[in-house]
């Protein structure tokens, strides 16, 4: 697992069950708000300091996940996707990366198709057993509650870019997004 995950150079990821805990929230007037995890928006912070590139990938189209991309530094925001597999391969391609380069964190059955068009998998441990079951990894964390930021920490320990990290916050903190 290790060598597989020092190859990653793209974690793309589902919003909702995966940066939220699935919880979905509407009005008559439309979404309301969703929930998002700190630790896994410093993670992010992290990920794309340290060179990784974070993508969201969501059926979904919500002003909220624009102004959680833009707080955190995302822009590879692909919304109303109602193919993953082919959004995931087109960015693929977009980014010039290989397959072995690219991660994905699903928690659903509509996520089993990027699933086969990255090189590694991650699930939530409360994603559907199907999920679950074809995941590469299934991290120690629900969605919403630090499943994202337990996927990048093994990303960053695994290309021993954790402890470069670490160091930098023990000297002084970064002002990262959360």
């Amino acid at each position: 697992m290790q060598d597989k995950l020092s190859k990653i150079k793209l974690l793309a990821l589902d919003v909702d069950g995966v940066l939220t805990d699935g919880t979905i929230n509407i009005s008559d007037n439309g979404e309301l708000f969703k929930g998002f995890n700190a630790k896994d928006g410093l993670g992010i912070s992290c990920a794309l300091r340290s060179g990784l590139k974070v993508a969201i990938i969501t059926g979904r189209k919500s002003e909220i996940i624009h102004k959680r991309s833009a707080e955190l530094g995302i822009t590879l925001l692909c919304e109303g996707v109602k193919d993953k597999y082919a959004e995931l391969i087109k960015l693929t391609k977009e980014l010039a990366l290989t397959k072995e380069e690219v991660a994905y964190m699903g928690d659903d059955l509509n996520d089993l198709p990027a699933f086969r068009a990255a090189g590694f998998s991650f699930a939530p441990q409360d994603a559907v057993r199907e999920v679950a079951n074809n995941a590469d990894c299934v991290v120690q964390k629900d969605g919403g509650r630090g499943a994202v930021r337990a996927a990048i920490e093994m990303i960053l320990k695994a290309q021993d870019k954790w402890e470069g990290l670490m160091a930098s916050y023990l000297l002084s903190g970064q002002g990262d997004k959360q």
